[in-house]
């Protein structure tokens, strides 16, 4: 399913320019993918837009999205249940907690990856995947991340070497 994310994200600069589902289905189809992998990711996609017709964000600009995320964090603190604890694992939750901080993940997009990656296949989710999904999330409001959050996401992190 990640390898026709990926491949959605890499061919559809904007979530608006992506075709309709259907259509997607059978350009995918042309590309190669098995139906199977399609079949999830589509229906992976299609949570991601109900998901975001039902929150509004400031205008695209870099200063509301980060005030946006910074005036939740100062007010709010968000508790994971268990559930989401278990399938997402330390590595992940501490991974958003770091995008939250840094201000480059407002609390409604926050509440969009944290659904996205419990509807994700992995038990719990690799932090790899949970990459990618924050990057469909950016990708389906057409934010496009600063060169440095982008670098991380990007990332493999498994090739670092502790300090």
């Amino acid at each position: 399913m990640f390898e026709v994310l990926v491949y959605v994200y890499e061919n559809y600069w904007r979530g608006d320019a992506c075709p309709e589902l259907h259509q997607l289905e059978r350009k995918l189809s042309a590309h190669g993918f098995e139906p199977d992998e399609i079949h999830e990711a589509l229906v992976w996609l299609d949570g991601l837009n109900v998901a975001a017709e039902n929150i509004t964000l400031p205008p695209d600009t870099e200063e509301a999205w980060e005030a946006d995320g910074a005036e939740a964090d100062a007010t709010s603190m968000r508790v994971y249940s268990v559930a989401e604890q278990d399938r997402l694992g330390a590595e992940c939750l501490g991974f958003i907690t770091f995008l939250e901080s840094s201000g480059v993940l407002p609390a409604a997009l926050r509440e969009i990856v944290v659904d996205r990656a419990m509807a994700a296949p992995g038990d719990p989710v690799p932090l790899d995947a949970l990459k990618i999904i924050v990057l469909m999330v950016y990708w389906r409001f057409g934010h496009e991340p600063d060169a440095l959050v982008l670098d991380e996401l990007c990332d493999d992190s498994s090739e670092r070497l502790p300090h």
